[in-house]
């Protein structure tokens, strides 16, 4: 969402407040918070009215499944008219809403909620409202066709090979954006993102900071979300990790409990867009450690995986070396965490053997089988470089 739609929803929002006499809040089709107003007859927000659900949308920005599934029981997808929806407080619904469908040409595109009172609004009330919810819906399709377009030039971009395809797209994605490409940003990764249904995909003005928003590929037949976030400076990356934060909150609601949890990698912050596939790499490998490494996780930024900086451009193949493939064999897994934790701590016997909870005659036993098993010299240095690096790329 850029600064001035954003300043157009809130001018609305407020608009219907003061016609209704009655705080309001906007939302999309998804429950996520786009603005909300603080009109209250007396000057100050009853703190009664701030029930867990209200509460929550505001605070966290979006509402759970739950309360989503709930509110959409009472038809407010289909519905054309304001519904009054009641109190509910086993649901944690205190106070009974008022809810105006956002449409556009026919489609739902979001809703705007009100605290309902007695007497409440008059008829004459809500039909002005609802006059102001025309426009904030021809205000959302507006975006998401804008949005929708800026998804596929950055798409695009990812995807592209090298080259003249890559610059070609670069050009374009400059084009959409104009003189928000020259500002400092960064990319984040998120995968696996649960779900190829787009509708499950987030909304770009959704997430704080953020210019772009597409799926791309993600190993044989998975997908990766990949976002283009804005900076206020290349040395302030807190934007990006509170944005990577709110999509992996959004995964986590969409996987099942069987799915593996995803991360999230962030990729050094560029002013403009010639390296935006250099970034993009950046931010895939991050993602990758932090899916392999559980000390980078849940959100790893390129600058702080270390070795994965290298390990992550080593095509699979390569990576994959022939002395130490009967050692990563499943019927050797406990020798081959011993040779990683032992190389983990530099070769010192004693701090590997207390990790592991091993003798130290034990540990010397399974040193001498992995030296079997590949053919290496622990004691020498290149040897043990060769197998840590396996080991490691292994977990990718």
């Amino acid at each position: 969402m850029t600064s001035d739609s954003r300043g157009d929803y809130q001018e609305l929002v407020d608009e219907i407040s003061e016609l209704l006499g009655a705080p309001a809040t906007l939302e999309n089709r998804d429950f996520e918070l786009i603005a909300f107003g603080a009109y209250d007859s007396e000057g100050d927000l009853d703190a009664s009215a701030l029930d867990p659900v209200r509460a929550r949308s505001i605070l966290t920005r979006r509402s759970t499944p739950a309360v989503r599934a709930w509110f959409e029981g009472f038809g407010i997808t289909r519905a054309t008219r304001p519904v009054r929806i009641p109190p509910t407080p086993e649901a944690g619904v205190h106070r009974g809403r008022i809810c105006l469908p956002v449409r556009h040409r026919g489609v739902a595109l979001g809703y705007v909620w009100l605290l309902d009172t007695d007497p409440g609004p008059t008829a004459r009330q809500l039909t002005a409202a609802m006059a102001v919810t025309t426009r904030i819906g021809a205000l959302l399709a507006d975006e998401a066709r804008h949005g929708a377009d800026i998804g596929r030039e950055l798409r695009a971009v990812l995807t592209a090979e090298r080259g003249w395809q890559r610059d070609m797209a670069v050009a374009e994605l400059r084009a959409v954006l104009g003189p928000r490409a020259d500002v400092p940003h960064t990319v984040v990764c998120v995968a696996p993102w649960p779900s190829a249904d787009p509708d499950d995909t987030p909304s770009v003005r959704t997430v704080p900071g953020a210019t772009a928003l597409c799926t791309v590929p993600w190993g044989a037949a998975g997908r990766a979300l990949a976002l283009l976030v804005r900076l206020r400076s290349v040395d302030v990356p807190a934007p990006a990790l509170a944005a990577a934060g709110r999509l992996l909150e959004r995964a986590g609601g969409l996987a099942g409990d069987a799915a593996p949890a995803p991360a999230a990698g962030v990729a050094a912050a560029r002013t403009g867009l010639a390296e935006l596939g250099t970034a993009w790499r950046e931010a895939r490998a991050a993602a990758r450690a932090a899916l392999a490494e559980a000390r980078f996780a849940p959100v790893a930024e390129w600058a702080s995986i270390g070795p994965y900086r290298l390990l992550t451009a080593l095509p699979a193949a390569v990576a994959r070396d022939p002395a130490a493939r009967a050692l990563l064999s499943p019927a050797h897994r406990e020798l081959a965490r011993t040779a990683e934790v032992y190389l983990d701590r530099a070769g010192q016997a004693g701090r590997t053997a207390a990790e592991l909870g091993i003798h130290r005659q034990t540990l010397y036993y399974r040193l001498s089988r992995v030296e079997q098993l590949t053919g290496l010299d622990l004691d020498d240095g290149e040897d043990r470089l060769l197998l840590h690096m396996a080991l490691k790329a292994h977990r990718l």
